[in-house]
């Protein structure tokens, strides 16, 4: 059921698991609440953010292999730490970083620019309708019986993480599976979308400068949609 939090009290009730930071020390969440967004606004920002960002991936990619880029490699590891397989299920910054050097996808205005965010600054993250979520958000490790929707052959089904997959959710169930692999439909942004939630994940080798940077520039970034947009934010780590 969804919430009545305000976005500062939503921000301050969510937390990430010590079994988290047990897994990974350097695991830090920058969280944004971003209201006032006006969809219909006229922007052509979006546009230029996802050409530097495919600009941005073509460079990377002629002189590194994607699994070896430092920041792809550090989520690859932590994969692996819970027992996923990064070259099955790749975390959503690599996967972008793949599509980009041949063309980002185009959605909208909103999911492109933290498409394209998320490209430049090198950092997963994820856009879901703040609104639609019951309760404040988790990290944590999966018992294994949470319930999360997503779509297959066109249908709506219910999956189960594995018992010990790391997941963020919310009071109904899984919001997102495999730390940053796949979003659920449940929360997922739409068009009516106008308070939207966004996670910044970072590991090392990524400096809390850079983590803050990438969150600025998405906040920057989405004032183009609208001129009532405000955002919130707060970071989490393990100190």
């Amino acid at each position: 059921m969804p919430h009545n939090l305000t976005p500062t009290e939503f921000l301050y009730a969510c937390s990430v698991d010590p079994s988290i930071y047990a897994l990974r020390p350097d695991y830090r969440a920058l969280l944004l609440v971003v209201e006032g967004l006006d969809q219909q606004a006229h922007t052509t920002l979006a546009d230029g953010l996802i050409q530097r960002a495919e600009a941005h991936a073509s460079e990377l990619l002629s002189t590194t292999p994607v699994d070896q880029l430092p920041h792809i490699s550090a989520w690859r590891e932590a994969y692996r730490a819970f027992g996923a397989k990064p070259q099955r299920t790749r975390n959503s910054l690599e996967a972008l970083t793949r599509r980009a050097a041949d063309g980002l996808p185009r959605v909208n205005a909103l999911t492109d620019i933290y498409n394209a965010i998320s490209v430049l600054h090198q950092v997963p993250l994820g856009g879901e309708d703040f609104d639609l979520y019951d309760g404040p958000a988790r990290l944590t490790r999966a018992v294994g019986d949470e319930a999360f929707d997503t779509r297959a052959a066109g249908e709506t089904v219910i999956e189960h993480p594995a018992a010990g997959e790391v997941i963020w959710r919310d009071g109904t169930g899984v919001t997102c599976r495999r730390w940053n692999w796949r979003q659920g439909q449940r929360t997922a942004l739409s068009g009516n979308t106008t308070t939207a939630f966004f996670i910044l994940d970072a590991l090392e080798p990524m400096a809390d400068a850079e983590l803050d940077a990438a969150g600025e520039a998405l906040g920057q970034a989405l004032e183009s949609l609208g001129p009532a947009v405000q955002v919130s934010r707060r970071i989490i780590g393990a100190q």
